[in-house]
């Protein structure tokens, strides 16, 4: 039988450093990016199933999350600055992005590759889905912020300030995401101490 290079992509992503542009106290790689944004989409989709007559699962959307940066194992995190810096610069990079996605789907054995075609290559995710991956994802970015900024680490000032409004959007068409942020966002930055009462 064929060895499929699929588990490198993933065992890899551990390598792959986010923030890499900026001074960090934390260091954080894509792995527990991931797995942190796959953890508050699945809370998010279950307070929006609870509270908000939302219907979408929460194991699916937890998957959406743990492969949304999946491409980031070959193209490395890119500074979102940089990204959406112009029009031209944020397709090129979306294409990019999607070449890796398709070579990541291409590496599992033929028989399997439709049941990840809707998890690994995101023009192809839900758009249900996608949009609450994205905001997991904001809310990831902000708690990191709130943790550097803990530190009095001022290189992350700015990115709070861009984000704020994002958040502020985000409530606007979310209720699950403001219920997010008033119960769990605050003690994001809790000692041990206090976790341990």
């Amino acid at each position: 039988m064929e060895q499929s290079t699929f588990m490198a992509w993933v065992t890899r992503m551990p390598l792959i450093k986010r923030w890499a542009l900026m001074h960090c106290f934390q260091e954080e790689n894509v792995s527990e990016h991931s797995h942190q944004v796959s953890v508050i989409a699945h809370l998010l989709t279950v307070i929006k199933n609870k509270r908000y007559n939302g219907y979408l699962s929460p194991e699916k959307a937890a998957v959406v999350a743990i492969y949304h940066e999946i491409s980031e194992t070959k193209l490395q995190d890119i500074n979102s600055k940089t990204k959406y810096h112009s029009p031209e610069f944020t397709a090129a990079f979306k294409k990019l992005e999607d070449i890796a996605e398709q070579e990541c789907l291409e590496t599992l054995p033929a028989d399997l590759r439709d049941e990840f075609a809707n998890l690994l290559v995101q023009k192809n995710v839900e758009v249900e889905y996608k949009a609450i991956v994205k905001a997991a994802d904001i809310l990831a970015a902000y708690i990191k912020t709130l943790n550097e900024l803990r530190f009095n680490n001022n290189e992350f000032l700015h990115v709070k300030e861009g984000l704020e409004p994002r958040i502020e959007q985000l409530i606007a068409t979310m209720p699950e995401v403001k219920d997010f942020m008033d119960i769990f966002c605050d003690s994001c930055t809790t000692t041990f101490d206090k976790i341990s009462g």
